[in-house]
């Protein structure tokens, strides 16, 4: 006697019993999220633009009858000065720059332990880099010989700022590397704070009380 259509099993049956299931591994997003992230810090340093940056220094030195630790506090004000808007403004013309593009291609550092001024210069030209930077830095020592008499001071410039040689903007195997490291990091945070499905919630099975017991009960209030 021959089965019927309905009890003998399909093809299509047959295969997926005998296919191999595929299971995906449970940390797949830390490899993702690396090559994800290395991926894109590859293309930020092959498409980004270069910028150079160029540093000139200055140097407030202190007279005769002033107290030479007066110089740190002044070359504390003086760098501060140097992104001001009137120093910007005496500065744009050998800059080659107005001073809205101005402000954001130049920045000042200072130190607490010396009367030392570094201004830097940024710009995807080299040599509009080391111009903004010794533009600004000039600017800072004309403005400080105008008061030089009433403060006892006086600031002047201690190294010339030149076209940079190689650019600060990251390259393409650096960016490849911050881009994987911080892949990395965020799909271990995916890991972390995904549910796992081994410790979903388990509800409690209480067993139901014995026939027995029940029949006893019930004689007993006889």
């Amino acid at each position: 006697m021959t089965d019927s259509p309905e009890q003998q099993p399909s093809v299509i049956g047959r295969f997926r019993r005998l296919r191999p299931a595929f299971v995906r591994p449970a940390w797949w997003p830390l490899p993702a999220c690396v090559l994800l992230g290395a991926a894109c810090g590859f293309s930020y340093g092959m498409l980004a633009r270069p910028e150079y940056a160029a540093t000139s220094y200055a140097m407030v030195t202190a007279g005769k009858d002033i107290d030479p630790a007066a110089a740190l506090g002044y070359a504390q004000s003086y760098g501060r000065l140097a992104t001001s808007d009137a120093t910007l403004t005496y500065a744009k013309g050998a800059a080659g720059e107005p001073v809205r593009e101005l402000r954001g291609h130049v920045r000042s550092e200072t130190s607490p332990d010396s009367p030392m001024i570094a201004v830097t210069g940024t710009s995807a030209d080299r040599d509009r880099a080391a111009d903004i930077a010794n533009a600004v830095t000039e600017a800072v020592v004309v403005s400080s010989g105008h008061v030089a008499k009433d403060t006892g001071v006086k600031l002047i410039k201690f190294s010339h700022a030149v076209p940079p040689v190689d650019p600060v903007s990251p390259s393409a195997p650096l960016g490849t590397a911050v881009g994987a490291s911080v892949g990395g990091l965020v799909g271990g945070l995916v890991l972390l704070v995904r549910p796992r499905p081994g410790r979903r919630g388990v509800t409690a099975q209480v067993p139901a009380p014995a026939q027995g017991g029940a029949s006893d009960e019930r004689e007993l209030v006889r």
